[in-house]
């Protein structure tokens, strides 16, 4: 016995009675599915900076894990973690996995609108060809007005500097004529 009537170490970690719960475990694994790698976490570790580790660690080209949820087999619904909230074991069955921009196509335009025609799988590539088609597109056109917009810039600079020059070489001579006296 330890003091008034309390149990000492010893005899608690004999007491291990069959119906206590097994303690939680010190850490949370989160699967990434970019990589398939099982990366371990601290016990209320914040989703950013989880996230922010996970792709820290991504191969060059795999594309990055937009934000954690908890799955389960079933169909249940998953839950999503927002950027401040703790990471969370929620039990059997329950697992902790990333969510890339593949895994939700309509996030932050992850994939381009189909072209009017609608014939976007008949081409040759499938969808991957029609991605690349309509970034080449866009690309394109934003290089040429961008081009444009320089191109103007300078048309305004030279026609400012002309004004500027001529302004320069004639002031004096009209500034002369002004300030002549006149004669009584």
């Amino acid at each position: 016995m330890g003091r008034r009537g309390q149990p000492d170490e010893a005899e608690q970690a004999t007491k291990g009675g069959a119906g206590d719960p097994p303690p939680p475990p010190p850490f949370l694994e989160v699967t990434c599915r970019s990589s398939g790698k099982v990366r371990r976490f601290a016990a209320g570790t914040t989703a950013r900076y989880a996230l922010h580790a996970i792709n820290r660690k991504l191969e060059p080209g795999a594309p990055p894990a937009l934000h954690v949820e908890a799955v389960r087999d079933g169909g249940e619904e998953p839950v999503s973690f927002g950027p401040s909230a703790p990471l969370a074991d929620y039990g059997c069955g329950w697992r902790l996995q990333t969510v890339t921009a593949q895994d939700a196509p309509g996030f932050r335009g992850a994939t381009p609108p189909p072209p009017p025609d609608g014939d976007v799988l008949n081409r040759s590539g499938g969808d991957a060809q029609a991605a690349e088609d309509f970034l080449g597109k866009n690309n394109t056109k934003s290089t040429g007005i961008y081009l444009a917009k320089i191109l103007l810039a300078f048309v305004l600079i030279f026609l400012f500097g002309g004004l500027v020059t001529y302004l320069l070489e004639t002031l004096p001579d009209m500034i002369q004529l002004a300030s002549a006296p006149q004669s009584l």
